[in-house]
């Protein structure tokens, strides 16, 4: 008795979605520090609640929660019915709803403004990116 087992395009598929995600989360990254730091550069505080927010800090959060989306886009990939418009949905709604604590954060109007221009300058990059690599049916 011999058994058969097929493969179906699924790891590559994962596998192609999780380094365009890398990718996406590096560019990222690199994005939001720079809009920080110039940003900060042209005289706009990264002080929040009296308390200033490194550049770098930028990247980190960034990278963290991009590699979120990346785990949310591969578990979408296996259990929902349309990957891509379930994904580009539910980040939309996160991406403005990150944007709450910025509105109420102990800042200037200036460095609310920076802080909500990082997190869309973020989803606008890792958001198509990852969608790019999901199923659309």
């Amino acid at each position: 008795m011999s058994a058969t087992f097929t493969t179906t395009a699924r790891p590559r598929t994962t596998t192609a979605l999780v380094v365009t995600g890398l990718a996406a989360t590096a560019v990222a990254s690199a994005a939001t520090s720079a809009v920080a730091a110039a940003g900060n550069a042209a005289g706009i505080s990264l002080n929040v609640g009296g308390a200033p927010i490194p550049v770098s800090g930028f990247a980190t959060l960034t990278a963290v929660f991009s590699l979120v989306g990346v785990v949310l886009a591969v578990a979408l990939s296996y259990k929902a019915r349309h990957p891509r418009r379930t994904f580009v949905r539910t980040t939309v709604v996160l991406t403005v709803l990150s944007l709450v604590p910025d509105a109420i954060a102990d800042a200037t109007t200036a460095t609310k403004a920076l802080l909500m221009l990082t997190h869309l300058v973020a989803a606008a990059i890792v958001i198509p990116a990852i969608a790019r690599r999901l199923s659309a049916a």
